[in-house]
């Protein structure tokens, strides 16, 4: 049968001068039927994303009420209310190779390996192993123009914690592509947005103001695939350059305000001039900086969305902070203080409801990307059904730097192969990797065995598994 007009290819890419942009799928996508047949429908892709979150959190009130379907969220997770039905809150994983050595940054350069890093403090840095995002990378990028992509919000410091004998080098990467190759992550929106989105090294140029929208370069060629589907996929058009216009505008926006911070300080205001996202010279005592980084947190996650939706990767990661990370959180009501400083709370009532106050904002910038994808339609379900999105931290506690059952939570059904909506409770010292095996799988990406798992982790399958309990 002869390729009609209206029907295009999943790989089809609206292109301009300097920008090149992947699009959502649509009806025109799906293979035609043949005589007295009906027509397929397309396979949607299944995404993975994990969202790191440094320095642990207020165990007294992270965990929730109930197993099975019938739990409480509790405090911590109280923001996640509205997709309640699509996550699973995982209790008592731990990575057992990160029960040794420092603190944080074990915790930190080994959450997606399952292994434990060299002690160095030079440039031999060694995670042990390959995460678990980048063996996804490796086996399936090839079907996307990137194979993935790494964001954060910090730059990787690259001194010597003395403290402890580390590079900080490892503080700062959860993702890696072998066992001595960190991947350096983006905290740059505007870098990242350039990167989904230019073909030309835009990025570089001094004045990004010269930078002309990417939806306004590829217009023409935006108006052409509108004359050739249906009204349906037309507003599916319409609605994806809506939102990638407005990613554009609040990156524009925030660079701005950025700039503006800094306009009284020459020597900032020179460094600036490029725009690097927060410089180093932002980001070097974060501790110092009260300002509220919601709006560059979101940025971040709304990329992480764009890509997945345009099929630009399935697989990504996100850093809310790098290990140790001192960033300043007087910004939130009833704050007052670093969150690494406040997780080393020795009990105290006013520091743990300070702890308590920093992870419920963590929760809320992840609930935002859950309902972002939750509202993108995508065939018969939805963006956030045809994903995985992990939330973790390294350890339990801060104060303890406990890397027993590990605060985690999984959203997104998978493309169909995890029930969702429960709290699973499993017995005490269940591999983390077990989990991380069962994602690969959902990916097409499986392993026989990944780091000390023992299995993938029972039950994600089955609606009718609540945990056994501890």
């Amino acid at each position: 049968m002869s390729t009609k007009s209206w029907q295009i290819s999943r790989r089809t890419m609206l292109k301009g001068v300097g920008a090149v942009m992947g699009l959502p799928l649509l009806e025109a996508m799906s293979p035609l039927a043949g005589f007295g047949k009906a027509a397929a429908k397309p396979s949607l892709p299944v995404r993975m994303a994990v969202l790191y979150m440094p320095n642990g959190v207020n165990g007294h009130h992270w965990t929730p009420t109930g197993h099975g379907r019938d739990f409480e969220l509790s405090p911590i997770l109280s923001p996640l209310a509205k997709v309640k039905d699509d996550i699973l809150v995982l209790t008592e994983l731990w990575n057992a190779a990160s029960d040794t050595g420092d603190g944080h940054y074990v915790k930190t350069g080994g959450f997606l390996t399952g292994t434990t890093i060299t002690r160095t403090t030079g440039s031999n840095v060694c995670s042990g192993g390959i995460s678990m995002d980048q063996i996804a990378a490796q086996r399936i990028g090839n079907l996307t123009p990137l194979p993935s992509i790494e964001l954060g919000i910090e730059p990787t410091w690259t001194f010597v914690d003395t403290q402890v004998g580390f590079t900080t080098i490892y503080g700062g990467h959860i993702a890696w592509n072998t066992p001595n190759t960190p991947l350096a992550k983006e905290i740059n929106p505007q870098l990242a947005f350039d990167r989904l989105f230019r073909s030309d090294n835009a990025a570089t140029r001094s004045n990004p103001e010269e930078n002309q929208s990417v939806i306004d370069l590829v217009l023409e060629d935006a108006k052409r695939l509108q004359r050739k589907v249906g009204k349906a996929d037309q507003n599916k058009l319409n609605e994806y350059l809506d939102s990638v216009r407005s990613v554009e505008r609040r990156i524009e926006f925030d660079r701005k305000r950025v700039l503006g911070e800094y306009h009284a300080d020459p020597l900032l205001a020179r460094e600036m001039e490029n725009y690097r996202g927060r410089l180093q010279a932002y980001h070097a005592a974060p501790e110092q900086h009260h300002g509220d980084h919601t709006e560059h947190v979101r940025l971040m996650l709304d990329l992480m969305v764009l890509a997945f939706w345009s099929d630009s990767t399935r697989v990504s990661t996100f850093m809310f902070g790098n290990a140790v990370s001192g960033r300043n959180f007087s910004f939130l009501d009833g704050v007052k203080g670093s969150h690494h400083e406040i997780s080393h709370h020795q009990d105290d009532a006013t520091k743990l409801e300070e702890y308590k106050l920093i992870n419920i904002w963590h929760l809320q910038q992840y609930a935002y990307m859950l309902e972002k994808m939750k509202s993108i339609k995508e065939g018969e379900g939805n963006l956030l059904d045809n994903s995985m999105v992990l939330f973790g931290a390294g350890m339990r506690d801060g104060n303890a730097h406990n890397p027993h059952n590990l605060p985690l939570v999984l959203a997104g059904k998978g493309g169909g192969g995890i029930a969702t909506g429960r709290h699973l409770v499993y017995p005490k010292q269940t591999p983390l990797c077990n989990l991380y095996r069962s994602m690969l799988t959902r990916m097409g990406s499986p392993m026989p065995k990944f780091a000390d798992s023992t299995g993938e982790l029972e039950g994600i399958a089955d609606p009718n598994f609540s945990g056994v309990k501890a």
